[in-house]
């Protein structure tokens, strides 16, 4: 039998169409979509299924991401398949705590609404920036960005690719030295602020506030946080591992290390894009993969999980 974790892809996934199929052909995700828009105010399908310019907006897009994620494993569930363990990139760890019992879907969708907003409010747009960094080790870029004030490692996603983020010139002057200490390349990111770095400190905290009013239950299954790449089982460590990790290193490659540890051998990312299966392939090859994006893809997951 497999050993099943689901994960749950971040922002920078999103993309107009997402979801629709769910929305359109089952009753599971129409009602998913149509809660997100009676909590929130405004259309969650227009905003996730017609073209606009809202979907790639923080505010916006943190909700539209969990509630699309959920939507899927909420119809993925109705065919029988449970998980063992549970983690989501940064934003995705919201859909993590939802499959994990920790959190209600209504609490996980409003909680990131305002995540996202305390996240775009936090730094004015151009103050910041991020840039990955190919092909040159964790130890080796928190040696060199040690020297300069106001750039954090964001992400930790795999051998070779990690993310720094801070202040835009101090993200500048970081990507030239490690360039010189051996980084193959250094790639700006498109988004809007300086996420994961001291600079959201304050977003953080104002965070804390807004979650002291969420009920959060003890784990039914694991789920592993981003700021310690540990699993959790104990409710009390839920909020303040919430409230870090808006300013907080994401220890992805380190939390997929944590579940193979512990037995995991069937990962199911659930969400737009495949980019945690492009992370999971540099990570550890000898796990299974399987995603849900399309409805149909439904079926090829239960098949697979037959053989």
């Amino acid at each position: 039998m497999s050993k099943i974790a689901f994960i749950f892809p971040g922002q920078g996934a999103q993309y107009i169409g997402m979801g629709q199929d769910f929305y359109e052909h089952t009753e599971t995700g129409r009602k998913t979509f149509d809660e997100a828009s009676q909590l929130l105010g405004f259309s969650m399908p227009e905003l996730c299924f017609q073209e606009n310019n809202q979907l790639n907006i923080t505010e916006y897009t943190q909700a539209a991401m969990v509630t699309t994620s959920i939507a899927m494993m909420k119809v993925l569930e109705e065919h029988g398949v449970q998980p063992e363990a549970a983690a989501g990139l940064s934003l995705g760890e919201y859909a993590a705590l939802v499959a994990a019992g920790v959190m209600s879907e209504q609490d996980a969708i409003t909680t990131v609404r305002q995540r996202g907003i305390l996240m775009q409010e936090a730094v004015p747009a151009g103050i910041g920036s991020m840039a990955a960094v190919l092909a040159l080790s964790g130890e080796k870029i928190e040696e060199v960005i040690r020297e300069i004030p106001d750039v954090w490692i964001a992400n930790y996603n795999c051998p070779g690719q990690i993310v720094i983020s801070g202040k835009k010139e101090a993200v500048e002057a970081a990507c030239e030295k490690l360039k010189e200490a051996g980084a193959k390349r250094t790639v700006p990111l498109n988004v809007s602020g300086p996420f994961h770095s001291g600079m959201l400190c304050e977003a953080g905290k104002k965070l804390g506030e807004v979650l002291e009013a969420v009920t959060v239950h003890t784990p039914k299954i694991p789920y592993v946080a981003n700021v310690t790449a540990q699993f959790v089982t104990d409710a009390s460590q839920v909020k303040p591992l919430l409230e870090q990790q808006v300013s907080s290193s994401v220890r992805w490659q380190q939390s997929v290390e944590v579940m193979i540890q512990a037995g995991i051998d069937t990962f199911i990312e659930i969400g737009p894009g495949k980019t945690l299966a492009g992370f999971m392939r540099k990570i550890n090859r000898n796990v299974t993969v399987l995603n849900i994006e399309k409805l149909e893809d439904i079926e090829k997951v239960l098949q697979a999980l037959q053989k």
